[in-house]
């Protein structure tokens, strides 16, 4: 992975960093555009009912936002990313892409895509991320998506446990024919939006991820809308 040059190893029982976790202020609905805004390295968690849509839109572009979901009925069914690949044989999220459960059940459809670059193979940022890719930061505590996953999303009874790989909405990871893998820019412009459709009751956490070089250096808020 070329996000940063080989770090030394080792192993930490923090989930969250010495810091603890990040919670998403209030007040952050923009009444003018009917968007709820994300501040970078931030996230929140809410229900999306079956039949309902999730708008996310990155404002300034170049952003990265994490999304996860699990099955409000039962929490150990939850989005997988190889499930979804598997039954798409392709590894590419766009419009009209399903995204299953670990139960191969579909758990939202993609109505539209205005980016077309987003990311299904890499796990969410965590405390660890920055220890072990971020040698720079000398193991300093550093905001996470999994950490703002995992404290918004246990306001719903979601253990830190069951959140697994995210898509990674407008991120750009690309692979070589070895297999190594390739963060570069989000190509997301500013207004760039992803659409989806809940095809279930689900818990969904959404970030503005955390990690600087998944967002050209600077990290940037997410706007979102759930509509009826």
């Amino acid at each position: 992975m070329t996000i940063s040059q080989d770090a030394a190893l080792g192993t930490t029982n923090r989930l969250f960093g010495p810091g603890g976790p990040v919670l998403q202020p209030e007040g952050g609905h923009r009444a003018a555009m009917d968007l709820t805004r994300l501040a970078p390295q931030t996230g929140t968690a809410f229900i999306l009912r079956a039949g309902q849509r999730l708008t996310v839109v990155d404002p300034t572009g170049e952003q990265v936002s994490d999304f996860f979901a699990v099955m409000d009925e039962d929490h150990d069914e939850w989005l997988s990313s190889g499930r979804t690949i598997d039954y798409a044989n392709s590894t590419a999220v766009t419009t009209g892409s399903v995204l299953y459960s670990n139960r191969s059940r579909p758990m939202a459809t993609v109505l539209e895509d205005t980016c077309g670059h987003h990311d299904l193979l890499l796990t969410p940022c965590s405390q660890q991320t920055f220890d072990l890719l971020y040698p720079e930061f000398e193991g300093a505590y550093h905001p996470s998506c999994f950490e703002n996953l995992a404290t918004n999303m246990a306001r719903f009874g979601v253990d830190p446990d069951r959140i697994s790989t995210t898509l990674n909405i407008f991120m750009n990871v690309w692979a070589e024919r070895d297999g190594e893998l390739h963060i570069d820019p989000p190509t997301s412009r500013a207004g760039d939006r992803f659409v989806l459709r809940a095809e279930a009751d689900l818990v969904v956490g959404l970030t503005a991820c955390s990690a600087e070089k998944s967002n050209n250096g600077v990290c940037k808020p997410i706007d979102y809308r759930v509509d009826d």
